[in-house]
């Protein structure tokens, strides 16, 4: 009753790491505690119940420590986010849709969803004697209601009954989100196999005859051993383990009737078939969903070296499973008789591209679609290849009959079929080529959606030529830069398909830095990406990307794209106020400069203008240093008055832009008078590059 403080110390920990696995392990939290209460309700002495006391103790403190320092999550307040974890539980958004007995829906939708799993993925002979113990145990507590508190033994069966039963009850009355099988109560075979003890110990207890009692262990051995060779026989795929009591040998019953792989284990045996199959050559081109890819890190790496990624026309495609073309199929992977991992050969797309040529597409917008016999062709031309990557479509097939449509879409009028492009297209010669299958019914008509929605070609081309009317460029680089309706456009021409490629970025400073998010107050701006397959489109041998800035007031943009390794390809740093524009020609137009330097200097309406032409971006990556000299030094700031001047130093974009070869800067001086300036650039920790002497006050 007692028991030992290290003992409860180890059963705590145990306990808070279940917690950590599965939050319903916490019933374990309060099992425990409960039946060391009816110990010290029945103790007899105060030392025993001393005991229990200091044991629990020690239990609580464990299991609490443990699950939290197991779980970060909790630190910052460990009461109030535990509850709202439970309170959560139920309402998971993530209730997925799934085959059950034939059946297409979520787990809530069945009750029975976790007992018949749980009966037809358990080992016969370990389930028959867990449920042999499970009804000794209650079938004494009923006639001996007592002994159910007093006997030790039985208490501790009572217990492991509770274990096992009430998570099983709370799922069923909860409706808590279960998926893919009874995984997420896994934790439920350690009870139950103690079970399974207690009705061995019932069943050969039973019988008096040694050669009965033999002939039970001699079975028990026998349905271990041949639990063993079953997954022995399914593995590496161990984790599809299901008993005779469902069909194993009709081909494909199972996937037809229960949820099999989900995690993408088996892909790990497609990738490993690849590298080692004669049907491919060395630096295969492989088409996979990305989450799948890290089974690649398992793999011996000069076989991972061997295996390529880019959706070229004759690419491979691992499928979680497929029956879509069995005829490409040049490899699967099975379970009992049921696919559960498929690799195909892409269709020939340059045939099938050769097909649409001359045709008027069935479908036409910023793409074609064509109806071939047995799919649908998607051409896209020109196409940067990570819209083929990224894009996923949705082709709603209308059938002839209504009828035709699967059981869960009765009552609708079309089928809605999801496609990954990368996993059926292909991108070559500038060009996006997909072959999207139809069903097997008899269709009438189809259309497309794309996730992301595409950009028109006509209102692009719109945009971009009411941008290019509406001012200069803001800036040129690899793209020319404009401002429209909120947005910072982009515009390339001519441009190759290739040049749209590589990601996109944008750091906005703000007028104002508390407009930013806290965590960027301290870096002075916000960055964004974007990738031109969601944001742009070509035109007319031209490309156009749009992208809107934050709703703050934004004072300055630098923008350019970048490799996958980080490194830059082009950049270029602007000020989001078009005023530099005007402000150049007003300076010009009203005089000889106030100084000439690398940068002609002028002052306009109490600012200092900076003007050069011709002018190149590297002419204003150095920063500008300003240092002004007031009149009276009293009117410095206090902690500039010791050097005797105002530092005004700044950095061009900020300030400036450069337009038709031009560059030109505006910068505020301060409201004091002021007695001279000194004015140029410098490489930080380095010399000057230029300096000019300003005599303002003169001015």
């Amino acid at each position: 009753n007692g028991g030992k403080i290290s003992g409860f110390v180890l059963l705590g920990v145990g306990v808070g790491a279940l917690v950590n696995l599965r939050i319903i392990g916490a019933i374990l939290l309060a099992a425990v505690p409960a039946m060391r209460a009816f110990d010290f309700a029945f103790a007899q002495e105060w030392g025993e119940r001393k005991r229990i006391l200091l044991t629990t103790g020690a239990f609580a403190l464990a299991s609490t420590l443990t699950a939290n320092a197991l779980l970060p999550n909790l630190w910052p307040n460990p009461f109030e986010r535990a509850v709202e974890w439970w309170s959560t539980l139920s309402d998971n958004p993530y209730k997925p849709y799934e085959v059950f007995r034939g059946m297409y829906g979520r787990s809530a939708d069945f009750p029975e969803y976790i007992p018949v799993w749980f009966l037809i993925a358990s080992p016969p002979f370990a389930l028959l004697l867990g449920l042999i113990g499970g009804a000794f145990i209650l079938s004494r507590a009923v006639k001996a209601p007592r002994e159910a508190f007093l006997d030790t033994r039985l208490r501790f069966g009572l217990m492991l009954v509770g274990c096992f039963a009430l998570p099983i009850l709370a799922v069923i009355i909860a409706s808590l989100p279960v998926h893919q099988g009874w995984r997420h109560l896994h934790f439920l075979w350690g009870p139950f196999s103690l079970l399974g003890a207690f009705g061995l110990a019932a069943l050969t207890g039973a019988l008096g005859r040694t050669r009965l009692r033999a002939a039970v262990y001699a079975a028990a051995g026998a349905g271990l051993g041949a639990t063993a060779i079953s997954m022995a026989l399914v593995h590496p795929n161990a984790n599809m383990f299901f008993n005779f009591s469902v069909d194993r040998v009709q081909q494909d019953f199972l996937r037809s009737q229960y949820h099999m792989e989900h995690w993408g284990n088996a892909v790990r045996q497609g990738f490993e078939w690849l590298i080692q199959s004669d049907a491919i050559s060395s630096g295969a081109n492989i088409a996979s969903r990305d989450r799948y890819w890290p089974n690649l890190d398992i793999l011996p790496s000069d076989g991972r070296e061997t295996i390529g990624w880019n959706p070229s026309p004759d690419a491979f495609v691992i499928r979680h499973v497929s029956l879509e073309r069995p005829d490409r199929a040049v490899y699967r992977a099975r379970v009992y008789n049921n696919t559960i991992m498929t690799i195909e050969r892409k269709a020939d797309l340059r045939a099938i591209y050769a097909a649409t040529q001359g045709r008027e597409p069935d479908v036409a917008d910023a793409y074609g679609a064509y109806r071939l016999d047995d799919a649908v062709a998607v051409v896209m031309e020109p196409c940067a290849p990570s819209f083929l990557t990224e894009t996923a479509v949705i082709l709603r097939a209308t059938p002839d009959d209504p009828a035709d449509l699967p059981p869960e879409r009765e009552g609708k009028r079309f089928d809605p079929l999801n496609f990954r492009l990368v996993e059926h297209g292909a991108f070559f010669d500038g060009k996006c080529v997909a072959s999207l299958p139809l069903p097997e019914y008899s269709v009438a008509e189809f259309d497309i959606a794309w996730l992301p929605e595409l950009l028109d070609d006509n209102a692009v081309r719109d945009a971009v030529s009411r941008a290019k009317a509406e001012e200069r460029p803001l800036a040129r680089s690899s793209y020319d830069l404009y401002f429209a309706n909120g947005d910072l456009v982009y515009v390339k021409e001519p441009c190759d398909p290739l040049d749209a490629e590589p990601v996109f970025y944008i750091d906005a400073f703000p007028v104002r830095a508390s407009d930013l998010p806290q965590e960027r107050r301290e870096r002075g701006y916000e960055r964004f990406h974007f990738r031109f397959y969601r944001n742009g489109a070509f035109f007319d041998g031209a490309c156009a990307a749009f992208f809107p800035l934050p709703d703050y007031p934004v004072a300055a943009v630098r923008t350019g794209q970048r490799t996958q390794d980080g490194g830059d390809l082009w950049e270029a740093a602007f000020s989001a106020n078009p005023e530099p524009y005007a402000t150049a020609h007003r300076a010009v137009a009203g005089g000889e400069p106030l100084a000439r330097g690398a940068f002609d200097i002028h002052l306009l309406d109490g600012d200092l203008v900076y003007v050069k032409e011709p002018c190149a971006q590297a002419d204003t990556n150095a920063r500008f240093f300003l240092h002004v000299v007031p009149d009276h030094a009293g009117d410095l700031p206090e902690e500039r008055r010791e050097s005797g001047f105002d530092n005004l130093d700044f950095v061009f974009f900020l300030n400036g832009a450069r337009f038709d070869g031009k560059c030109a800067a505006r910068v505020p001086l301060p409201d004091y008078p002021i007695e001279s300036a000194r004015t140029g650039q410098h490489i930080r920790g380095d010399s000057e590059i230029w300096s000019a002497e300003l005599a303002v006050g003169e001015q």
